[in-house]
């Protein structure tokens, strides 16, 4: 799929964080085709190689009732969108109890959409290794700074600052000891989290600083006030933090995870950080082995 995005996907200088061109679809048949079509083309391709055997299966749940999502800015010509963030990956070891923890939110809160992709989670849930594997086994991002819309000659400028900025970087362990839920600054989507409470956070709070300083030369909004880092692996559409916030207080309270500051549902070792414009990742930074 990614392949396919990067024929057909996006323009390099669209300034969208959350669109996505619609899925692909294959012609009908029904259509007339002249004797020299039928004569030159090719046999179909076995069905088993539409759906491999590490694929997801079916589509088809996809293209129907797929929620619109809102620009967190308006689409200007020419405009790239700047993020910055810290790659983050679930140790194989978490991913059990986390996905059983989703697997009881989700069959309360129904509406839930896997961050990025937007597959369903309820529909992920109906298979363990599809949860671990698609929800759980991709890359998260802690976001440094805000998603903003910038210019085309400003992009060398922030991506030269940020380098110089967080050049000097050591690794470091993060703990992710609560799970928390956030609603976007035009309360069009509310996300089901994980929080950085302890461990990571003062590195992260100097991480924030060095990007906000970049931004601020370069006319950008800085960050949160009072940042509180986090991953985000889940989504609904329109504000529903209180009625999701009361289901995640219920299963934190009945599962293993006690949300107490000393607990730990996962842990990551940070090994970089990086800086997406538009369709392009930039490495900023990365840290040492140590």
């Amino acid at each position: 799929m990614e392949a396919l995005r990067a024929t057909y996907g996006d323009d390099d200088s669209s300034d969208s964080d959350s669109d996505h061109s619609p899925p692909l679809s294959f012609p009908a048949n029904s259509n007339p085709q002249t004797e020299e079509t039928l004569s030159s083309a090719l046999p179909p391709p076995p069905v088993s190689l539409l759906h491999p055997p590490n694929s997801l299966g079916s589509l088809d749940y996809l293209q129907t009732g797929q929620p619109s999502r809102v620009r967190s800015f308006p689409h200007v010509e020419g405009n790239y969108a700047l993020h910055v963030y810290i790659p983050v990956f679930i140790p194989s070891i978490s991913k059990k109890e986390m996905g059983q923890f989703l697997k009881r939110v989700s069959s309360v809160v129904p509406n839930l959409h896997v961050v990025d992709i937007d597959i369903p989670l309820n529909t992920l849930c109906k298979e363990e290794h599809k949860l671990e594997q698609v929800a759980l086994g991709r890359e998260f991002h802690i976001s440094l700074g805000r998603t903003v819309p910038i210019r085309v000659h400003q992009i060398d400028s922030i991506v030269a600052m940020l380098r110089q900025k967080l050049q000097f970087q050591k690794r470091y362990w993060i703990d992710f000891n609560k799970w928390e839920v956030f609603v976007n600054d035009d309360r069009t989507r509310t996300f089901l989290s994980l929080e950085v409470v302890t461990g990571g956070l003062p590195e992260i709070t100097k991480q924030i600083q060095a990007v906000n300083e970049v931004y601020k030369l370069h006319n950008l909004p800085e960050f949160y006030k009072d940042p509180r880092p986090h991953i985000s692996l889940a989504w609904a559409l329109g504000d529903v933090s209180g009625s999701l916030k009361k289901v995640v207080e219920q299963e934190t309270k009945s599962s293993a995870f006690r949300g107490s500051l000393q607990s730990r549902i996962c842990t990551s070792k940070v090994g970089g950080i990086e800086c997406k414009i538009g369709n392009r990742t930039h490495i900023i930074c990365k840290s040492p082995d140590q």
